[in-house]
C-alpha cells in the first residue's frame, strides 16, 4: 500500500475514534447542561449577527444535543438587518448540501438522519457562496480551525464553496475545541468557534483579532 494511502487511512480511523468518543461526551450532558450552553451560544451568535449586518447567513437547525439549540434559526433571523434572509441546507442524496431560504419553524419537514429541512425551494449548492457569515455544526474543531464532522463530508464540500470574505464559525460545547485533530486533504477549516465559557475566539489568526483570541469589536 502506498505511504500517502496509509496515512489516510489511519486518519480515517483516528476521526472515527475521536468520533465516538466525542458523540458519548455530548451524550452524557445533562438538559440543564444543553439549555444553560444554547442560550450562551446564541447571545455570541446574536451580537455577531447584529455587530456584521449580513445580507444573507447560512447556518443550520441544531438537533439532539448539538450547541446552539433547536430555536436558533428563529434567533438568528430575527437578528439580521431588514432584507437580509437565513438560508438552511438540505441534504441531498448525494450527501452535499443544497440551500433553501428559512421561511420560519412551521416551513420545516423532518429529514433523514433526525434533521429537519425547509421546505421551500432549492437555491443550489452554490447559494452558500453568497453568505457573509456561514455558521456550521462540528463535533469538535482544533486550533488550526479543522473540525470533525460526522463523517459523511457535506459541509467540506459546503465550505469549498466559500468565499474567503466569509466569516465561518463553529458552535461548540465547552471542551471541543480542541489542540489538533486528525486531518485528511478534502477536510475545510472554519475561521472561529464559538464556545458557552470564551464566546466568539478565531482561530489560527485569519480574522484580525485582539490578544485574548476574540474577534476586534467585542
Amino acid at each position: 500500500m502506498p505511504e500517502f494511502a496509509e496515512g489516510a487511512e489511519v486518519a480515517h480511523d483516528a476521526k472515527r475514534v475521536a468520533r465516538v468518543a466525542l458523540l458519548a461526551r455530548r451524550r452524557a450532558r445533562t438538559e440543564a447542561d444543553h439549555t444553560a450552553a444554547a442560550a450562551r451560544v446564541q447571545a455570541e451568535l446574536i451580537s455577531l449577527v447584529r455587530r456584521l449586518r449580513p445580507s444573507r447567513v447560512a447556518a443550520y437547525a441544531p438537533v439532539g444535543g448539538e450547541p446552539g439549540g433547536p430555536d436558533l434559526p428563529t434567533l438568528l433571523a430575527d437578528a439580521l438587518p431588514a432584507g437580509a434572509d437565513l438560508l438552511l441546507p438540505v441534504l441531498r442524496d448525494d450527501l452535499d448540501l443544497d440551500w433553501a431560504r428559512w421561511g420560519g419553524p412551521q416551513a420545516m419537514v423532518a429529514a433523514g438522519r433526525g434533521i429537519r429541512e425547509p421546505a421551500g425551494p432549492r437555491l443550489g449548492v452554490t447559494a452558500v457562496a453568497t453568505a457573509d457569515l456561514v455558521v456550521v455544526p462540528a463535533l469538535a474543531v482544533d486550533r488550526r480551525g479543522i473540525r470533525l464532522g460526522r463523517g459523511g463530508g457535506s459541509y467540506d464540500r459546503a465550505l469549498a464553496r466559500v468565499p474567503t470574505t466569509a466569516l465561518t464559525v463553529t458552535p461548540l460545547h465547552d471542551g471541543e475545541l480542541l489542540a489538533e485533530l486528525p486531518a485528511e486533504p478534502h477536510d475545510q477549516p472554519v475561521r472561529a468557534v464559538v464556545t458557552p465559557a470564551d464566546g466568539l475566539l478565531t482561530l489560527s489568526g485569519v480574522v484580525p483579532h485582539t490578544s485574548a483570541g476574540r474577534i476586534g469589536g467585542r
